[in-house]
């Protein structure tokens, strides 16, 4: 008796976009010089409704083709092109390998630089 073994899927597989977020969140997370994600602003047309500050990790998925855009406050001294570089990759490689979601661009937005605390002078 030759029983064939058909793999045939036997249901669907969908990932939030919040899923995507968090894995690029972890993946930003781990980059020298990303001091941290920054909240970034709605476009104008919400501007006035409540909530207008909008999150630091913008998904847009289009069949299975994720654009990935990101807002980051960098440490004062990184050298920005080369952290932005550093972190796109991360980011792409990270929700590719985890998902099979195919990423076509990561979008860094450097909204802030973040200095370090100086000492408070002891007198």
């Amino acid at each position: 008796m030759n029983v064939e073994n058909n793999k045939q899927p036997s249901g669907s597989l969908k990932i939030s976009q919040d899923v995507l977020a968090t894995i690029s969140n972890f993946a930003a997370e781990e980059i020298d010089g990303v001091v941290s994600l920054a909240d970034t602003y709605a476009p104008i047309k919400n501007f006035l409704k409540k909530g207008s500050i909008g999150k630091p990790i913008q998904i847009s998925l289009n069949d299975d083709v994720a654009v990935i855009d990101i807002s980051v406050n960098l440490k004062y001294g990184a050298n920005i092109p080369a952290v932005a570089e550093t972190l796109q990759k991360a980011v792409k490689d990270a929700v590719q390998n985890m998902t099979g979601i195919t990423v076509s661009k990561v979008n860094v937005h450097v909204a802030g630089i973040v200095f370090p605390e100086t000492a408070p002078v002891q007198q």
